[in-house]
Formats: structure tokens, C-alpha cells, sequence
């Protein structure tokens, strides 16, 4: 009998906590509305917002060619690219193989069906000097891929910074990157997909 009163007691708190972020994410969208949303990073939080499958409905923002965009892989970790244009994105992919995809590719074997994109306070895009002439020239090569020292976040940032000795390990420590690189708190808004899914 214990076993299921702490199942809905857990499910409770979770379903409060849940709510709780849902309004500490809204109350940040008005005040990016009404600009009065941070530009830098908040409490050495290079994230602002993060990419949030809980957050439907919010400010979708159309992707440019050069933008950082990322979506989830089971709900656990992120997986990142830089999208091209015209319903195409490069992806290290866990092969090792640096590929150019499509948005549909792009989510295959992955949970959910958004993908987020790198945005400064005002929602736009942050674009990097020249990611889109390295992002193009990586297509097709071949990296020693590893799910920890060498995997999409550090592909991504090559392509950023062109310091590719730089190990960049996972999501955050790319935020963090991103951050410095832009000086700006990264928001992580929802992509526009219906254009593409027609």
C-alpha cells in the first residue's frame, strides 16, 4: 500500500515542479517582450533558457543559415548542428561521419519532434563569422567520434571558433563557449517547423 502513495506523491511534486518552471519560463518570455530580459549571462549561467520540450507555445523564431540548433536524444542529453538553409543542417553524427541532413534525418531515432535554435535576448539568431563556410567544407569527413571527447557539441564549435583542439564535452560547457564567444546569455527558443513539414 506505501508503494503506490509514493508514486502519487512523487507524480504531485513533480506536476508542482513542473508548473513552477512553466511560469519562471513564461514570466522570462514577457520579459523578453518587453525587453527587459537579460542580455547577458544570470548568476554565471551562460544558459538563460534552456531547450525545453515541456515549453510548447512560446516564441518560435525561423532558423538562418549559420544558427546552432540542437534538439533532444531521449529526452536526456542534447545533440547539436549548424543549420544550412532550405531544410538542411550539418550533424557529426555518432559514426563519426560529418553529414548534412535534413530536419526529418535530423530527429530520426530521437525523442521528440523540435529542434531549438542559439538565440540572444531579442530572439534572434546568433551567427558566428564564417560557421557556414566551415560547417560546408566538414561535410563529409570523417572524425574519431566520441561520445565524450569528440562528439557533436565539440564538432559544433569548431565550427564557431575554429579552435578545434578545444574539447568542449558536453551541452552546457558549449553554452558556456557560446557565451563567451557572442557575450550573450543563450536562450534556446523553438524553431519555426511548419514551413518545413509541408
Amino acid at each position: 500500500m506505501p508503494l503506490p502513495l509514493l508514486w502519487m506523491g512523487s507524480a504531485v511534486i513533480g506536476a508542482v515542479l513542473l508548473a513552477d518552471e512553466r511560469e519562471k519560463r513564461q514570466q522570462l518570455e514577457r520579459d523578453r517582450l518587453l525587453g527587459k530580459a537579460p542580455k547577458y549571462p544570470v548568476a554565471n549561467r551562460a544558459m538563460v533558457a534552456a531547450p525545453s520540450q515541456w515549453q510548447k507555445g512560446l516564441k518560435q523564431v525561423a532558423p538562418i543559415p549559420g544558427s546552432i540548433v540542437c534538439c533532444y536524444v531521449f529526452g536526456v542529453i542534447e545533440h547539436t548542428g549548424i543549420w544550412l538553409g532550405d531544410d538542411c543542417l550539418v550533424e557529426l553524427h555518432g559514426s563519426g561521419l560529418v553529414r548534412a541532413v535534413s530536419v526529418k534525418r535530423f530527429l530520426a531515432g530521437r525523442t521528440g519532434s523540435q529542434i531549438y535554435l542559439a538565440c540572444n535576448h531579442l530572439h534572434q539568431p546568433l551567427i558566428a563569422d564564417a560557421v557556414l563556410t566551415r560547417a560546408e567544407q566538414a561535410i563529409y569527413q570523417y572524425r574519431e567520434y566520441d561520445l565524450f571527447d569528440n562528439n557533436c557539441h565539440r564538432f559544433v564549435w569548431s565550427c564557431i571558433s575554429q579552435r578545434g583542439e578545444e574539447v568542449v564535452k558536453g551541452f552546457n560547457e558549449l553554452n558556456q563557449k557560446l557565451a563567451e564567444h557572442f557575450n550573450q546569455g543563450i536562450y534556446w527558443d523553438e524553431m519555426i517547423m511548419s514551413k518545413l513539414n509541408e
